[in-house]
Formats: structure tokens, sequence, C-alpha cells
């Protein structure tokens, strides 16, 4: 029923539970499954100040260095979780945005069926929602199955 699945992972207890859920559906069908961290290479839209070229160009460059080793630990923890369970799996890290939309294009250019993902991740306003703005905007657009995977 399921042969490919996605699993947007980001490091929380939320993803974790994700990827506890994934492994029973990669089991149960047989399926083969892809890990991505996503990262908004832009998250910050205002600083209140207008910064200077190389003020922003400096946070950036740390802000992404920081965002890729974040991204590979949670990929590795990830990874490190199905292999344990048999299960081989893809992985990478993407800078794209918005997150959303760069998770359903993953989905739809690995001609994924499943998307199983966290209710909410690590940002912190989100954690005081329902659902995390990502997995809102993911079930919103989303053509294909989605699994939500509550906190």
């Amino acid at each position: 029923m399921f042969k490919h699945i996605l699993v947007p992972v980001d490091g929380s207890a939320t993803a974790r539970r994700a990827i506890d859920k994934a492994i029973a559906v990669a089991q149960a069908f047989d399926s083969t499954v892809t890990l991505i961290y996503v990262i908004d290479p832009y998250p910050f839209s205002s600083t209140g100040s207008v910064p200077s070229y190389a003020q922003i160009a400096h946070g950036q460059a740390e802000y992404l260095s920081a965002a890729n080793a974040e991204g590979h630990k949670a990929i590795g923890a990830a990874r490190q979780v199905f292999d344990s369970h048999g299960i081989s799996v893809a992985g990478s890290v993407i800078e794209d945005q918005p997150v959303y939309q760069a998770i359903l294009d993953t989905a739809e250019f690995l001609e994924a069926d499943l998307v199983v993902m966290g209710s909410h991740g690590c940002r912190a306003l989100e954690k005081q929602l329902v659902l995390g703005s990502v997995t809102a905007q993911v079930l919103s657009h989303a053509h294909l199955s989605v699994l939500v995977v509550r906190e």
C-alpha cells in the first residue's frame, strides 16, 4: 500500500514518535523510507534595525552552518533508529523555503505515497499551537496521504 515513505525530522521528541510510527508502517508494507531535514535559508524577515550587508552575510553563514550541523545530527540519529530495526534509509538536509513546500516538493520528486511527521517540532511558538504551522501547511496542501503523529 505504501511503497515510499517520507519522514521529515527535526530532532524533536515528536519527530521521534513519528519515526516509531514510520518504522511500523515500513515494516508492515516493506516500504522504502527517506528522511529529510529542511532548513529555511532565510528564517529572519526583520531584525528591527537595518544591519549592514557584512552583518547579514556573517549571521547568515553562522546560521546555515549551525542549521546544517543540527540537520545532519537529526538525520544521523533517525537513521540509527531505522537501522536498529533493519530498515535502511536515505536521508538528506535540504535548504529551501517555505519548509512545508520543500517537504511536499521532495515527496513529489521521490514519488512518495505517505508523509509521516510530528504534529509540531522544535520551534517554540509552534509548541503553543494545536498543530505546528509546517504540519498544518503540509496537511492543507498535500496531494498524498499524511500521517500526523501527536506529541
